[in-house]
Parts: structure tokens; sequence; C-alpha cells
């Protein structure tokens, strides 16, 4: 998600309650997709062979309703967006998608931030376990792998490693260029989750389907692989980055920047005072100067989640695929 190239994708999902699918979505369908096909360029031939192997021998559900639709992709790129629905019939996996690190706290263990129910650091520890288990049956790892597909994406995406008791932006009201901010079921639109998902990914990608919006971050990015992938799988670190990106961009980058909120529980947008309402009457607007700059974070990210999630991957098989 982040840097200066204008690439990134359009996803047209309405935002709801980030329990429920497809509200929450990191990157919207194509973005997901993005980061995989990306991934899948990245990932050594016999890792390649093994995982697409995985996923066809255990295929999706075809009674789950797919939000994104299949569309002739291959399985590894089709895999992205499963987690999205899977939470619409297991509700348990919601907390699974992000972390809600407040945004007026300061750098130390991002994993405190995990709640009773998991978040996006646990849950790709647990799954990357699964994969690599050799006496897991295969339809439990190829759900791992889906699982470490999105959430690798989800952990990129700034407003999925952050909160400021507004539900990960879902309660800060945006006027989206001309488009006016208005209330649905005591929830916004547009809002600044969602222009983050959806709306600046659309007007980076400029109408380039998943694969060659990957060709085009392969090359800008190209030159700093290398230095993304230092160290190995850094969940913590990886996390902090998106939430710094959301201090200083996300709210950080409108003409008055939002002040971090006391954190407090908000499980709607009247709570916290009524943070929607305290939001919408701060008239935020975003046009091209911050669209231009979080446009440039959006492509970073989502180049980052694909050749880190390339690197998990070929590094799980080499243990045991």
């Amino acid at each position: 998600m982040r840097r200066t190239v204008s690439v990134l994708t359009l996803f047209a999902l309405s935002v709801l309650p980030l329990t429920l699918a497809p509200s929450a979505d990191a990157w919207g369908c194509r973005g997901h997709q993005a980061v995989a096909a990306l991934a899948e360029k990245h990932l050594m031939p016999q890792a390649k062979q093994a995982l697409l192997a995985l996923l066809t021998a255990n295929p999706i559900d075809p009674q789950l309703k797919r939000y994104c639709g299949q569309t002739g992709l291959d399985a590894f790129v089709d895999s992205s967006t499963w987690a999205d629905d899977e939470r619409g019939r297991d509700a348990s996996t919601a907390p699974w998608h992000f972390i809600d690190i407040p945004i007026g706290v300061t750098h130390g263990s991002a994993q405190d931030f995990c709640g009773a129910g998991g978040c996006v650091l646990s849950a790709i520890t647990t799954q990357l376990a699964i994969l690599k288990d050799k006496n897991a049956s295969g339809a439990k790892r190829a759900d791992a792998l889906r699982f470490i597909i999105h959430f690798v994406g989800d952990l990129h995406q700034p407003l999925h490693g952050s909160t400021n008791s507004d539900r990960g932006g879902n309660c800060v009201p945006v006027k989206y260029f001309t488009r006016n901010p208005h209330a649905r079921n005591n929830s916004y639109t547009p809002n600044l989750h969602h222009v983050w998902d959806t709306e600046i990914p659309e007007s980076q990608m400029q109408g380039a389907d998943a694969a060659e919006f990957a060709d085009t971050l392969d090359a800008a990015f190209d030159s700093s692989f290398a230095a993304w992938q230092q160290g190995g799988m850094q969940l913590d670190a990886w996390a902090w980055e998106s939430h710094d990106h959301a201090v200083e961009t996300a709210y950080g980058a409108f003409s008055k920047p939002i002040a971090p909120e006391p954190d407090v529980p908000v499980n709607a947008c009247s709570d916290d005072n009524n943070i929607g309402q305290r939001m919408l009457h701060k008239h935020l607007v975003i046009g091209i100067p911050y669209r231009d700059q979080a446009g440039s974070v959006v492509e970073e990210r989502l180049a980052q989640a694909g050749i880190r999630l390339a690197m998990i991957l070929n590094d799980a098989a080499k243990a045991s695929l």
C-alpha cells in the first residue's frame, strides 16, 4: 500500500460493520487479488506447484457465496478473497482480519493489542502452523493457506492496523471529491475506511486487472524487495508500519489532522460520545492532494504484502510442502 506510483485497484464494496462480510475487506476484491498475483510471480517453482496442487485438491466449497466471484482466476489468486466470504459463514473469524492499535499510542509490542478473539497477527501465526503440519488434513491446510494469502494483505492495510475508537475509520464520514457523506443504518458512506479499501486503490489502478496491476507494482518496487524481506517474517514490525501510515496519512493528511480519541470500546458509530456524528461535523474532505499522498502509500503497501507473502510461503514450502 504506499509509494508514489499511480497504480491500485477499484473495489466497489459497501462498508458495513467490521464483523460482517464483505464490509471490512482490507483491499476489496481486486486489491487482494493483486497481492496474490504479485506473490505468485515470486513463488519458487516447486512451491508454486505444491501450493496450487493443495488448493486444487481441496477446492472452495461451491455452496459458499463468493462476493467477488471467481472470474477465471487460478486457484491461488482466487483464494485471496475467500476469507471474507468465510467470515460471513463463521463470525468467529472476523477479528482475525485486523489489529486495533490506537493511533495515540507509542511503539511497543503490537501483540498486546490482540483481542480475546484473536487478531491478524495471531491468525497468521496459527494458520501458518497448520499449513506446515504434515499431519493436518489437506482440507485444513488448504484453508490455512487461503487465510494466510488474505491476512498478509489485511495486515498491510493501514486501517487494519489502527483505530481511533472509530472502528478502523468506518465511523469517520468524509466528503470524497464531490460526493457528500450520508448516514445509513448508523453508519456513514463514504467513510475513511471504505475510501482506503476501495476508492483510492481504484483510482490508482486506472482500470487495470489484478494481474496487470501486479506487473506494474513488480516493476515499480523491484529495487525494494530485498529490503522488505530482510529479517524474514516480522509480523509485529509490519503491523507498526501499517499503524504509522494510518497516523501519518490516513488520519494525518487532512488539512486539519484528526486528533487521537480516548481509547474506548466502540461497537457502533453512536458509541464514544457519538463518534460518527462528531466526525461528520468536522467536514473532512478528500481531494487530489490527500488522494495522491494516500495513493503512494497504498501502492507500496500492496507491493510489500505481495512480496512478503511470497517469502512466507516459499519458506513454508521448504519445510513441509
